[in-house]
Formats: C-alpha cells, sequence, structure tokens
C-alpha cells in the first residue's frame, strides 16, 4: 500500500513538473510581457493541474498557427481586392472612391490631426483617413436599436451583422425577425456572432429556427475545438458592425439585447453607437468580409463585388479612419498604438470612457505624462463593475494617475459600457475596444478615428453628463480607503496581464 502511494505521489510530481516546464519553455520561445509570464508559470506551480488547465484555455493566446491562418485569411482577401482594384473591373471603383475621398490634413492648419493621422499611417496603410462622411452618434438601445432595424428594413440587396453578443431576448428575436422578412424578400442577409458571447442564446436554441431560411446565413465565430488541441477561449470576436446594401453602417460598443433599453423603470446600460454614411462605409463592409472569408472560406469573387461596394458620394464633413485589431502579425496592438499616439499628440485635453480601465503599462505612462505637462486627462470608468476583478484591478492603478494629476471618474449606475476617447475637441475614437489587455491584445476589435468638430462637441456634452452623475477620485480620501481594499486591489491587480 505504502509502495503504491509513492509511486502515485511520484508519478502525480512528474506529471506537474512537466506541465511547469512546457509553461515555462512556452512563455521563453515566445517573445511576450514578463509579468504575464511570470504570473502563469506562478499559477501552474502553486496550483497543479488546475493552473495547467487556466493556461491551456486563457494563456496560449498567441498560438502561432490561428494568428498565421487568420493572416493568410486576410492578405488572400487583399491581394484579390488589389487585382480587382487594379483590373478596372468590379473594384475598381473602391480604388478610385478611396484616392478622392482620402484627407490630405495641412499641418499648418490642422496640426494635431495632421501629426495624428501621419503616426496611423505607419500603423495601417490600407485604410486610409476619408473626407466625406456623415457621422451620427447613437446613445444607448433605445435610440440605435430603431435606426439600425429601420435601415435593415430599407435593404435592396444585402445586410451584414456582426455581433459579440445577440440576447435570447425579445430584443435579440426582433432584429432576426427583421433579417429574416427581408431574407424572405431575396436580400442576402449574413448574420457572424461570437460563439462564446452569444452562449446563452445558443443553449437557448435562438438560432435554431433561421438556419433554414432561404437567402439567411448564419456563422458563429470560434476558435475553441479540444478535439483539435485548440483551446483559444480569449481569440474573441468582439465587434459590432452593421452594414445595409455597403451604403450605411453602424458600428460601437452596443451588443443586441434588452439589457441596452429603458424598461419598467430601469435604466439601460449606458452604451454609444454611431451610423455612419460616406466613404467610411466601403472599409467597415471590408472589416466584416474579411472575417466571414476566414470562417466561411467563401471565394474572394463572390464577396469583392460592386454590390457589396457600391459607388458613395461625399455625405458630410467628416474625416474617418477604420483602424481593425486582432492577434495577427499585421494587425497586432494597432488600436493599443492607436490610443497611445492620440496620448501623446494631445496638447489639451484627453477625455477617456471605458467600462475596463487595466491598460498597458506604456497607455499609463502615457496618461500620467500627458497630465504631468498641463494636459487635462479625465477618465470616467463604472463604479461597479459587471467584472467585479476587472473594477478591482483598475482600481489598483489610480493612486499613480492621481499624484500625476489625472481626474477620475466614477460613474454611478447603471453600468457604462461605451468606450470613447476625446482629444483636444477635435478628435474621437470610438468604437468596439476597451482599455485592457484582451481587447486591445486578444480581441478582434473595430474602431473609428472621427475628424468632425461637431461630433466630438456632441459627444463631450454627453461624456460631461456621465460626469456629472459620478464621482470623482480624490487623492486624500483615496489613500485613507480600507486595507482590505487595498490588498483585493492589488490582488487583482496582479491578475492585470491577463484580464
Amino acid at each position: 500500500m505504502t509502495l503504491d502511494i509513492l509511486t502515485w505521489i511520484f508519478s502525480a510530481s512528474l506529471i506537474h513538473i512537466m506541465c511547469v516546464a512546457f509553461v515555462m519553455y512556452y512563455c521563453l520561445i515566445r517573445r511576450r510581457d514578463g509579468n504575464s509570464s511570470l504570473l502563469w508559470i506562478f499559477l501552474t506551480w502553486s496550483f497543479p493541474l488546475f493552473g495547467f488547465l487556466l493556461f491551456l484555455f486563457f494563456g496560449l493566446y498567441r498560438l502561432p498557427r490561428k494568428g498565421w491562418e487568420k493572416h493568410c485569411s486576410d492578405q488572400r482577401l487583399l491581394s484579390a481586392r488589389e487585382t480587382r482594384e487594379r483590373s478596372r473591373t468590379e473594384l475598381f471603383h473602391w480604388h478610385s472612391v478611396h484616392d478622392s475621398a482620402v484627407a490630405n490634413l495641412d499641418l499648418e492648419a490642422h496640426p494635431f490631426a495632421a501629426l495624428f493621422n501621419r503616426a496611423i499611417d505607419a500603423i495601417d496603410e490600407f485604410c486610409p483617413l476619408l473626407a466625406g462622411n456623415r457621422v451620427s452618434l447613437l446613445v444607448d438601445g433605445d435610440q440605435a436599436y430603431p435606426q439600425m432595424l429601420e435601415a435593415i428594413s430599407r435593404a435592396r440587396h444585402h445586410v451584414h451583422l456582426q455581433s459579440f453578443i445577440i440576447g435570447n431576448d425579445e430584443v435579440g428575436r426582433q432584429f432576426l425577425d427583421a433579417l429574416a422578412e427581408r431574407a424572405r424578400h431575396g436580400v442576402q442577409v449574413k448574420v457572424m456572432y461570437d460563439n462564446l458571447g452569444c452562449t446563452k442564446a445558443r443553449w437557448g436554441r435562438l438560432f435554431a429556427g433561421y438556419r433554414k431560411i432561404p437567402n439567411f446565413r448564419l456563422l458563429a465565430w470560434t476558435q475553441l475545438n479540444p478535439f483539435k488541441l485548440e483551446f483559444q477561449v480569449n481569440l474573441r470576436n468582439h465587434r459590432k458592425i452593421l452594414v445595409v446594401d455597403g451604403r450605411e453602417a453602424f458600428v460601437g460598443g452596443l451588443n443586441i439585447s434588452r439589457h441596452n433599453l429603458a424598461q419598467a423603470g430601469q435604466a439601460p446600460i449606458r452604451d454609444y453607437h454611431f451610423h455612419v454614411q460616406g466613404p467610411a462605409v466601403q472599409d467597415l463592409q471590408y472589416a466584416f468580409l474579411r472575417d466571414w472569408h476566414y470562417m466561411a472560406e467563401d471565394e474572394p469573387a463572390d464577396l469583392l463585388t460592386k454590390a457589396h461596394f457600391p459607388e458613395l458620394q461625399p455625405r458630410g464633413q467628416a474625416a474617418v479612419r477604420v483602424i481593425n485589431s486582432g492577434p495577427t502579425a499585421d494587425e497586432m496592438e494597432a488600436i493599443a498604438n492607436v490610443f497611445f499616439n492620440a496620448i501623446t499628440v494631445a496638447r489639451q485635453s484627453v477625455l477617456i470612457v471605458t467600462p475596463y480601465f487595466v491598460p498597458f503599462r506604456d497607455i499609463l505612462q502615457a496618461l500620467r505624462g500627458a497630465a504631468m505637462r498641463g494636459v487635462r486627462v479625465r477618465i470616467v470608468v463604472p463604479s461597479q463593475n459587471n467584472h467585479v476583478y476587472a473594477g478591482w484591478a483598475g482600481r489598483s492603478l489610480y493612486e499613480e494617475l492621481l499624484r500625476a494629476g489625472v481626474e477620475v471618474y466614477e460613474r454611478r449606475p447603471p453600468f457604462i459600457h461605451a468606450k470613447a476617447m476625446l482629444v483636444d475637441g477635435a478628435l474621437a475614437l470610438v468604437g468596439t475596444a476597451n482599455l485592457d489587455a484582451c481587447s486591445l491584445r486578444l480581441d478582434y476589435e473595430t474602431n473609428i478615428a472621427v475628424f468632425d468638430e461637431s461630433l466630438v462637441r456632441e459627444l463631450q456634452l454627453v461624456v460631461e453628463r456621465e460626469i456629472a452623475d459620478s464621482q470623482r477620485i480624490e487623492l486624500n480620501e483615496w489613500l485613507r480607503r480600507p486595507t482590505h481594499n487595498i490588498l483585493m486591489e492589488n490582488f487583482c491587480g496582479l491578475l492585470s496581464p491577463i484580464l
């Protein structure tokens, strides 16, 4: 009996050491954040088997094959696009639209915009800053959903919808019913949803009744398949894009759920969405079709058509640049780099709204540096976070921000899920990306950079109202918070590299 126990202990210890060795090898063979590597090694060593399982599902987010597959898929579609642009066939007009709509910013007349846009050219050369757009702000589902449904009802050729969450509720069914009605009238409908984000909808069989409708295609985004030894829980598609007939688009933070609507005296989740018209719609369309091409493997010839990319006329005064980010070689941390550049070129003000504030260290330092050189930096976060650990981790950063002169505001309920950065009253960076490691490094995201003084003023007024419903964190009071709060904040802060 004693020998059996010793054998079992030896075998378990050997397996544990092999697991730790695997994690150490993985972390050392790939260049990654040092704090994250140390944390994963510590967790694997301290929590046998459980820590290793956590690493398999959440730590293997840079598995080269998945990023390489997506990169190759994107390149195949880009190659087909460039061929069609040059051949004066299907997409020559797209090339001409981009040539005529590219905004050439004057450094003397628009110094901030010109410097920022020059920096973004090095990050993404395929989505230039396009003039002639109209961008309308829609606050919460009460404003956004009716306009989105109305746009769907106007569709004559196609509707492309991408959402992280489609709720198994009356709002989710309302959108799917509206899309089904258009499909029955011959409109080509494509719907892509994140498989993990829509877990409740899948378990409730929300999508089952729509799969047999002609012209209606439903597709789940997933990179998790244990049968193929694929454990990437974190590689999620967080984009929220609606494109109708290639002529108008919606993008922002709104998922499709009843929680985004005011109901029975209950305030909705606070969120911002944006209605885009003009040449920038084509780049939002292309962002959707790249993901669809990767998951559905449709032929480029079926996607890169003039019907999907119609000739568009100027619709407004906004200059817009679409910025995509994801865990692929060409887009890794692209939106994080955009945030960093926007903060470093700011000269007057930086105003940030985000539900999760656990940024990379360089972004944190950029915020502190901006405040210390006299830029007014304000950050609005929820006082009660739907991911409690993320809220605690964010609070672990308050002291160093406050000491640098950054103003931090915690908005009272309802939960604020909005994502926006306003810089110098000239630029709005809005879309789907949060200020945390998962969003900036792992998830597939789409933001838009908008140069439009009227939109920036309107959005700033909305954010000022968020601040009016917030409590400002004062340094002296913050330093007197209870010790157990400090312990919880710093413990969750240790997990920030993997949040």
